[in-house]
């Protein structure tokens, strides 16, 4: 109890939660609308709790849950949540950096609580991609708010969804907030390359059944950000060996 007042009390922990309140209402609009998609999509009401609370991951959950009702194959539903969540291994890799020296089980459980936006919220406090004092701490004050944030939307969505009209138009704001949130993720030539090949394989294969062409933009967007990367890096050696 005393480390957790110790904590909350931390200037590096309470910079952490205070910057990610700047992504809060798009955050909460997002959780709002998979909370009502989940319980609208034939999903009982503990089931999409449970699926909330556990899964944790807004667009694998959007991308699993028409496939579900579609009563596709679950291994077409566990691709589509896999390739969804590719670009975590990637946010990973940057991530190591600043978390490779806690253990193992502090690492998972910081790593299965961490967002997209956690990472951009991080990189503009800490620009410099080296270890650092209190920066462990500002994550998880980070994680704290965006839990928060997501969850208690989400919930009201489930357990609110028949009072909720179709006619407010909640999924096209859902969809204005996600490219907002996506709008911030675009801050290099990859990304800004991934995201438009996203957007024309998703256009070329939207006749797909079970709406696959989600997969196949997914997997083309991250191909297209790794190859762009990997052609950067070699320039900068061959440079550097010039």
């Amino acid at each position: 109890m005393t480390s957790l007042r110790a904590l909350l009390r931390d200037p590096h922990f309470r910079r952490g939660a205070r910057d990610m309140l700047d992504f809060a209402p798009g955050i909460a609009a997002w959780g709002l609308v998979t909370g009502v998609a989940m319980a609208k999509s034939g999903l009982s009401i503990p089931l999409a709790v449970l699926m909330t609370l556990t899964v944790y991951a807004g667009s694998a959950q959007l991308a699993s849950l028409p496939l579900l009702a579609a009563g596709a194959p679950m291994w077409v539903v566990w691709a589509a949540a896999f390739c969804v969540n590719l670009r975590f291994v990637i946010f990973s890799a940057q991530w190591r950096v600043h978390m490779g020296h806690l253990s193992r089980g502090r690492r998972m459980a910081i790593g299965y609580l961490l967002a997209d936006l956690n990472l951009i919220a991080f990189q503009r406090a800490w620009p410099g991609a080296k270890r650092e004092p209190g920066q462990v701490r500002y994550i998880v004050g980070g994680i704290v708010t965006i839990w928060f944030t997501w969850q208690i939307p989400s919930l009201f969505g489930i357990f609110l969804s028949e009072a909720i009209p179709t006619q407010w138009g909640l999924g096209f704001a859902g969809t204005l907030a996600m490219l907002g949130l996506t709008y911030g993720l675009l801050n290099d030539r990859s990304t800004w390359t991934a995201a438009a090949v996203a957007g024309a394989a998703a256009v070329a294969t939207f006749a797909m059944p079970l709406k696959l062409n989600i997969v196949v933009a997914i997997a083309a967007a991250v191909a297209a950000g790794l190859l762009i990367e990997q052609a950067e890096r070699a320039g900068q050696r061959m440079k550097g060996g010039a």
